[in-house]
């Protein structure tokens, strides 16, 4: 019997924020803002973009559908690509998962390999360099992924379901923050000690998240990982996570690698927070945009 796949598939993957203050490479959670990518059968063997705004993620996705192609086994197809949506590049905000999220998805329908998600997520994972922001973006919720510990390769995630009670305003001033150049200014080496505070704080995080005891989340994220090292480069970001808090927010952190920082908060305080945060970034002399949103936690989705 012949078994027909479609010509065309669209994969809606939300994007995410990762980290979640000390949890470095490890914790990620999917947010209620989203990239569509969509992928069409086209003769010829090479990915090609179906637009101008397409071709900056080109690279990225012929290096997407190589990966594809070795774990399935499968030969090359062509096929165009259009990438659509509310997530901003370059923002913590993981507009890089979603494209390769949603191309891995789509030619898994598109050749019907029938990969499981976890698999995905390890592909996503490898491209990356970690997992955090691969495992939510694709599984949904909120992810704390395991990685083999002498080869650094995914192993899995435990996934939490957070309920639309929490709100994560996500404030993005209009400056861009490339993760390779982020990470350019982290430490080769930590204290010992702040790398103690830092378990300490990642932990108790995840604790609050699993037990959905929320209150739990006020001032509970100190990060000594990364955050002192990204955010004075980014005017405005500090004052904005102690403001948001100020305002009544329970916690908040740099989103990523940034630029956008998050703060946590009940639907009550939301525009008390997001005015405070917003104020924080103009008095630092940039323009920022402001999003509440909610936790998605289905993940990616074909459409």
């Amino acid at each position: 019997m012949t078994v027909s796949f479609p010509a065309s598939v669209t994969v809606r993957v939300p994007g995410t924020t990762s980290n979640c203050g000390a949890g470095f490479d490890t914790l990620g959670l999917a947010l209620s803002v989203h990239n569509r990518v969509t992928l069409t059968r086209i003769p010829g063997s090479v990915p090609q973009p179906e637009r101008p705004a397409d071709a900056r993620a080109a690279e990225m996705v012929a290096e997407t559908a190589a990966a594809f192609l070795a774990a399935s086994g499968l030969a090359p197809e062509g096929f165009s690509f259009r990438v659509e949506g509310d997530v901003p590049p370059a923002r913590g905000l993981g507009s890089s998962v979603t494209v390769i999220a949603g191309v891995l998805a789509g030619l898994n329908v598109l050749r019907g390999a029938g990969l499981p998600r976890e698999r995905l997520v390890a592909l996503a994972a490898a491209l990356e360099g970690h997992p955090d922001n691969a495992s939510a973006g694709i599984l949904g919720g909120f992810c704390v992924s395991r990685c083999d510990p002498r080869s650094g390769a995914y192993v899995d995630t435990i996934r939490v379901v957070i309920p639309p009670e929490l709100v994560f305003v996500v404030v993005s001033p209009e400056s861009e923050m490339l993760t390779k150049a982020a990470r350019g200014v982290l430490p080769a080496m930590l204290p010992y000690f702040d790398s103690v505070r830092s378990i300490n704080s990642a932990s108790y995080l995840v604790a609050a998240f699993a037990t959905g005891d929320f209150d739990r989340l006020r001032h509970a994220v100190g990060d000594f990982m990364h955050e002192p090292y990204r955010l004075p480069s980014i005017p405005g970001a500090r004052a904005a996570i102690d403001a948001g808090c100020a305002a009544g927010a329970l916690t908040g952190w740099l989103s990523g690698s940034g630029s956008s920082v998050l703060c946590v908060c009940r639907r009550a305080e939301v525009e008390a927070v997001s005015a405070a945060m917003t104020a924080a970034f103009r008095q630092a002399g940039l323009a920022s945009v402001a999003r509440a949103l909610t936790a998605d936690n289905e993940g990616l989705r074909v459409e």
